[in-house]
């Protein structure tokens, strides 16, 4: 089985910044791309960031595009979210995911696997 497992989320003041690690096991890491989405109370769950399984493409939500970078250490089944400049807006649960299609979708369909997610809250 794969297991997606996030960690590094917290309350943190806004203009702040966090990272957000996901480690993956079980499975084959270094071919899935990696997502991350964000979920707000009360609000559906949106695509924030993704990677493609090597890591040379990129995807961004246009809200936080230049703030938020997506890295990931295929040595370690590992991909991060770089968080900066952070906005009470950004306060969600996050949640990283893999797909085994490859690339940097912004598609929550095409994740085949999923974490259960790290709370971040951004204070104003």
């Amino acid at each position: 089985q794969v297991h997606l497992v996030e960690s590094g989320g917290g309350l943190v003041q806004a203009g702040g910044s966090l990272t957000l690690a996901c480690i993956v096991s079980g499975g084959a890491f270094g071919s899935y791309a990696m997502g991350w989405f964000r979920q707000a109370p009360g609000k559906e769950r949106e695509f924030v960031a993704a990677s493609r399984w090597s890591g040379s493409t990129t995807n961004y939500a246009d809200s936080v595009k230049g703030r938020f970078t997506i890295s990931r250490d295929n040595t370690k089944n590992t991909v991060y979210l770089r968080m900066n400049s952070l906005k009470p807006e950004d306060t969600a649960v996050y949640y990283c995911a893999a797909s085994r299609w490859g690339l940097a979708t912004m598609d929550s369909s095409l994740y085949d696997y999923w974490g259960q997610g790290t709370q971040v809250t951004v204070s104003s």
